[in-house]
């Protein structure tokens, strides 16, 4: 019999906003009062919204370099971590939204953490994505993070950097969490993994208890060396399987909810980032899921605004799950209108911090 490689974290799930001075957002106390009563379900007098505007007193901008997945990856720690604040003191937060730091490498990074290597191109913007190096399951040596890679001591290294400079100042972000399936993807490539779902279930199986276990392992590592605890964490974690679009639902309630549920009952808050028209058929399970308390769905490129998708979000709140809605402020104002308030989070932007705050307003007497 295989052995059971999942492990369990040796602290509680995040399941309160973190409450430490911070220069940048004065009104703290109040956000995490309004983000602790909607992950228990309540609402005091509008629903969660995060509105950002530009600070008309910031330093001039250092650019996208630094704050990206490319000058994470290359520029100097110190360097990055000054400039991740630079551009968090350029941001006003409204609302519930909170000043944070985000150190991903890219989508891939945890898959890279475990033996792939990061691919580039020149002509693919701000991205980038993982070279599979699992050729035969048969062979493969076990999925476990690597001590040695050197972008997985960078990254750990990174965060500790960034919190020694935003402590005070903002709250510290998670990694992009593809772990799960995503992780096993991409590791072997996304067009074999398709074929061995059904050619080869049991090494699959094999590879999803070991990527299970990389999880709490890796989160654990990023919370240390970060010191989440005592700079500041997000209100919520986000967690995906992007992969899931090309699975049925058979093979989802098999490898992916199982991890997405052990996922949830680690790091507590979650919003869980729903991609694209393809995952849609996944719906019913995600709604009945344990732990992914609200639903971020992700239309794609020329598939309109989440205006379009009122239906769809009132059949998740129906079923007890929250959404998450972005857009511009005309837009998530028509969507509030629709929804419960108290089963939904907003999230916008403004031109300046008097706008931002008038668009709170509008929410209250809405409401």
């Amino acid at each position: 019999m295989e052995q059971d490689l999942r492990v369990t974290a040796a602290y509680p799930p995040v399941t309160k906003t973190p409450i430490t001075p911070m220069a940048l957002k004065s009104d703290l106390a109040d956000a995490a009062r309004r983000w602790d009563a909607y992950f228990a379900g309540e609402i005091i007098d509008r629903p969660i919204v995060c509105v950002t505007a530009p600070r008309q007193d910031a330093q001039p901008s250092d650019g996208p370099v630094g704050t990206n997945y490319y000058g994470r990856v290359h520029l100097d720690l110190a360097e990055i971590a000054r400039r991740q604040v630079r551009a968090v003191e350029g941001t006003y937060y409204g609302g519930e939204a909170m000043p944070s730091v985000w150190l991903s490498f890219g989508p891939d990074e945890a898959a890279v953490f475990c033996g792939a290597e990061l691919g580039w191109s020149d002509g693919s913007g701000d991205t980038n994505w993982s070279i599979p190096c699992i050729d035969d399951w048969s062979f493969a040596p076990p999925i476990a993070l690597d001590p040695a890679n050197p972008l997985y001591t960078r990254i750990l290294e990174l965060y500790a950097a960034a919190a020694d400079a935003a402590q005070g100042k903002a709250t510290m972000g998670m990694l992009d969490l593809h772990t799960n399936m995503d992780l096993v993807s991409g590791l072997r490539g996304p067009q074999r993994l398709c074929m061995d779902l059904i050619d080869e279930p049991e090494a699959i199986d094999r590879a999803m208890r070991q990527a299970r276990a990389a999880f709490p392992a890796l989160w654990d590592a990023v919370w240390r060396a970060g010191r989440l605890s005592e700079v500041g964490y997000a209100p919520y974690t986000t967690l995906q399987c992007d992969f899931c679009c090309m699975m049925s639902p058979p093979m989802f309630r098999r490898w992916v909810l199982p991890a997405l549920e052990e996922e949830a009952a680690i790091v507590g808050n979650v919003v869980y980032h729903w991609d694209g028209p393809g995952a849609l058929v996944h719906t019913a399970d995600l709604i009945a899921s344990k732990g992914l308390h609200t639903l971020s769905y992700v239309p794609g490129d020329g598939r309109g605004g989440h205006s379009a998708y009122i239906d769809l979000f009132k059949r998740v709140q129906a079923g007890g799950k929250a959404v998450q809605v972005w857009g511009p402020q005309e837009e998530v104002k028509l969507i509030h209108r629709e929804l419960r308030p108290d089963r939904a989070q907003y999230h916008t932007w403004a031109a300046s911090q008097a706008e931002a705050d008038a668009l709170l307003d509008w929410f209250v007497r809405n409401t």
